[in-house]
């Protein structure tokens, strides 16, 4: 995909549902949809992949649709990542500069945040996403953007997301086989975030929920800076599985309950109204109150609202959320359920659309809250070539680009210029030889000790 090209397709693998969308930005930075095509997700367990088969051929069959729809054939695309896997953790590092007087160029930024790639995590674990909070220039706290300034320490606060090396190979597996690559992963709360928050809740502190089929994502922001994220392993199938076992019905009549009559405050359903659901096989069928289904769906939303607790309470910053709690995803459609967040979290609440940043004549359909991630996903993809399409220092003529994933994994471990040294053909420098090049280069005499 061409930095100058002025679309970005995307692919939103979710557990009940995969999303693919192509996008473009028009003259005033709005984002207009080209296409869009979704299909039944049914190789995807709690935002992992768990069946490549099943999950190729959704992919398969909405990208062709898209394809279609939008009149544009991509090769690459940027694709969301979640699941119980995703971790995230704090960190600081810093690079002392030659020359204080010399600006501080996105060169040197990008090489910090390159040096968060290097830190110790768990095997099994990849680094998915290093966004810096915060930069510090010789001591001076609290700068935004470095870029221009002098100085010759240069420091920042990194938020690190980290996710299982397995379950990104998986998606990026799925997206091969469908003839794609993959240019990015970002992970599903950020993007929903992009879609669906204000400047001014991200200043003042909020609380992002998408509510997906597997997953519910949280994000909180605060000061205009990504504080915490994380990803609580439970959505919206479990609640159609409670009503599926509570009220002993199939699965599809359970997911049809949920959407067409649930309610998730028990007390307001009405009492004296019940649906009637076919039997198994011509059996009798069965009359359901809407109060009965209402609190089967409100205990265990209020089990997943404890959770959201939790991480708001883990991230340290729960009494500095001003703007409250934004809902979105598709569980966000659920009846009642702001005022039920509302009330156990003590906050303002709100569903999150992305209407804010869209355009054109598709924006009526896509702006429901079950779309926000696809439509960040469009918005984090624009965010990542704009950063990556300039070079790193005026007069140069090089064009920085990011490498794609497929490119990070043919990397060399080591790269950099190694000490100019005869090595006879067929001949591997050993450690001690290595530290005697190295050493004969920086003083200009070999130490005969070293051997």
């Amino acid at each position: 995909m061409s930095v100058k090209e002025q679309y970005v397709a995307a692919i939103d693998i979710g557990t009940t549902k995969i999303v693919a969308i192509v996008g473009r930005k028009n003259e005033n930075g709005k984002i207009e949809i080209l296409g869009l095509s979704k299909a039944l997700s049914k190789g995807v367990k709690r935002g992992v992949v768990m069946n490549i088969e099943d999950t190729v051929n959704a992919i398969q069959t909405t990208v062709e649709d898209v394809q279609v729809r939008s009149g544009i054939k991509f090769s690459e695309v940027f694709v969301g990542i979640a699941g119980q896997h995703i971790k995230s953790m704090k960190n600081r590092g810093y690079i002392m500069r030659d020359n204080y007087e010399d600006e501080i160029r996105k060169e040197e930024v990008f090489r910090l945040i390159e040096d968060m790639h290097k830190i110790h995590i768990e095997i099994g674990e990849e680094i998915i996403h290093v966004i810096p909070q915060n930069f510090i220039v010789d001591n001076e706290t609290g700068v935004k953007s470095p870029i221009g300034m002098c100085g010759r320490r240069l420091e920042a606060n990194f938020h690190i997301v980290i996710g299982q090396v397995a379950a990104a190979k998986n998606i990026e597996k799925c997206i091969r086989k469908t003839g794609l690559s993959v240019r990015d992963m970002i992970l599903e709360p950020l993007a929903s975030a992009e879609a669906v928050l204000t400047d001014d809740e991200k200043e003042a502190g909020v609380v992002l929920v998408d509510i997906g089929g597997g997953t519910t994502d949280v994000a909180v922001y605060y000061d205009n800076i990504i504080r915490h994220t994380a990803v609580i392993p439970l959505g919206g199938n479990v609640i159609t599985n409670d009503i599926k076992e509570g009220c002993a019905i199939l699965h599809r009549y359970a997911e049809q309950l949920k959407i067409q009559y649930g309610s998730a405050l028990g007390d307001i359903a009405p009492e004296d109204k019940v649906v009637s659901i076919p039997g198994i096989s011509g059996r009798e069928p069965k009359e359901i109150s809407f109060r009965s289904l209402a609190y089967i769906i409100q205990s265990r939303m209020e089990e997943i609202i404890d959770f959201i607790n939790f991480e708001i309470q883990n991230s340290g910053y729960a009494d500095r959320i001003a703007a409250g709690v934004v809902i979105t995803g598709g569980g966000a459609m659920l009846r009642h359920l702001s005022q039920l967040m509302q009330f156990k979290t003590a906050m303002d609440v709100r569903i999150g659309c992305p209407n804010e940043h869209l355009a054109g004549s598709s924006r009526t359909e896509i702006n429901q809250p079950m779309y926000s991630t696809s439509v960040g996903l469009i918005m984090k993809g624009f965010e990542y070539l704009e950063t990556y399409k300039q070079s790193f220092s005026a007069g140069r003529e090089d064009v920085y680009a990011a490498p794609s994933r497929e490119e990070k994994d043919s990397e060399p471990e080591f790269v950099g210029k190694e000490p100019e040294t005869e090595e006879p053909a067929g001949h591997r420098l050993t450690l001690a030889e290595k530290i005697k090049a190295i050493m004969k280069d920086i003083f200009e005499v070999e130490d005969q000790k070293i051997s």
